[in-house]
């Protein structure tokens, strides 16, 4: 997609509604042999689209570059791995899904929600672009092809025998620039009375909350309600309910099918408060872009003063909104020294522009630093129950998004 064109209906983009400034991909962590290359560098703006609001950046960078070798593992989060386990309960018994169904889930990542379906019989195939995370599936049992969901790769595996009774898509949709081509590949992997379900995160809630730092290349598209049911219904599947979720700082789960399932009363309220919002209106995001750059100075500002104070930041976390915030706000190691990750995949990286360098969450305790800036500030809760020994030298959280706010 060119910056002149919407993704989604085709109408011609005006002026982007927020610049963020260069920034390079989100997830490009660095390793330590390439730190003396320069990153690559790509402007970081979005535009809404004034005929269907799609909001939308523009396709810097291939998906096959951004995820054919990926360092996000969805196993190291406790926070979604329940949350997995209770959607993975909940569906399967108000689908009552046993030895006989399939379940597919495309970008099905390192295969954890697959196996809670795997373990009780249900048959699974993953889909996922990103080899490395694939083979860990493989490795744990969970049987994943290397694909692209595509129209022609929904086709051809269709005509392997590939035919979902559910058919899962978590936090992909955005990730995709061909949406057209994707919708049509999940309509060619449903079974005419399968039942489709994608999560992704909400447009409202991103401007509600000024989730700036949501806003990356790998994103694409940014959803409200009205434009996912618009893009699905493009190749048949109809949007009949829709949960609100408090996952990634505020998603959907969209439910789906194939024909004409009578809408439940939530996706009709929902598409009414989208309007109140005023998702239609360009000046609600020329507002957000405004609240956007006010936070972007109270957290400089905070960062700055502590360390003029003496005081040491770290980060917590190395998640794809981090290269945004710290981009953005222009933060570098001088201002914050390093963050820590769970994640031995991230270990021993440095994320992209500012090269921050990331540790093992051991390092918190060696250091001892006054604060803890939370970058994957959606898990709060779940990192300050484990990172609660700071306590033991006055050490105190903060949490940048939506409000920087500082925690004992």
């Amino acid at each position: 997609m060119s910056a002149a064109q919407c993704r989604l209906c085709g109408a011609p983009l005006g002026t982007p509604f927020i610049d963020l400034g260069s920034s390079p991909l989100s997830n490009a962590l660095v390793a330590q042999a390439d730190l003396g290359s320069r990153d690559a560098m790509y402007p970081l703006r979005a535009y809404a689209c004034e005929r269907c609001w799609l909001v939308q950046v523009p396709e810097h960078a291939s998906p096959e570059r951004i995820f054919r070798d990926y360092p996000y593992f969805s196993s190291y989060s406790t926070t979604w791995l329940e949350h997995v386990r209770r959607y993975a309960r909940d569906v399967r018994e108000r689908l009552r899904l046993d030895a006989r169904s399939l379940v597919v889930e495309i970008a099905s990542n390192d295969g954890h929600l697959l196996s809670e379906f795997q373990h009780e019989g249900i048959g699974v195939l993953g889909v996922e672009p990103a080899a490395n995370v694939a083979q860990v599936a493989v490795e744990r049992g969970v049987p994943t092809v290397v694909e692209f969901l595509n129209a022609a790769s929904g086709q051809r595996l269709r005509e392997r025998g590939t035919a979902a009774d559910l058919l899962v898509a978590n936090n992909v949709l955005a990730h995709v620039p061909d949406l057209d081509g994707f919708v049509a590949g999940l309509a060619a992997l449903l079974k005419p009375q399968g039942l489709l379900t994608l999560e992704f995160p909400h447009v409202a809630r991103m401007l509600e909350r000024v989730e700036f730092d949501t806003i990356y290349h790998e994103h694409f598209s940014y959803f409200s309600l009205a434009t996912a049911r618009r893009a699905l219904a493009r190749h048949g599947l109809a949007v009949f309910d829709v949960e609100e979720l408090p996952t990634h700082g505020g998603s959907l789960r969209v439910y789906a099918a194939l024909g004409s399932p009578r809408p439940t009363s939530a996706v009709d309220a929902l598409l009414r408060r989208e309007i109140e919002a005023g998702l239609n209106r360009l000046e609600t995001y020329e507002t957000f872009a405004r609240r956007s750059a006010q936070a972007k100075e109270l957290l400089r500002a905070f960062v700055r003063g502590a360390r003029e104070e003496g005081a040491n930041v770290a980060g917590y976390g190395a998640p794809a909104k981090a290269t945004t915030l710290l981009n953005y706000c222009g933060i570098g190691t001088d201002l914050l020294a390093y963050t820590v990750d769970r994640s031995p995949h991230k270990q021993g990286r440095f994320i992209p522009g500012v090269r921050t360098p990331i540790f093992a969450p051991e390092r918190i305790f060696a250091t001892k630093p006054e604060f803890v800036l939370i970058l994957p500030w959606n898990i709060a809760d779940e990192v300050r129950e484990q990172m609660s020994g700071i306590n033991r030298w006055g050490g105190r959280f903060a949490v940048p998004v939506p409000a920087l706010e500082v925690l004992a």
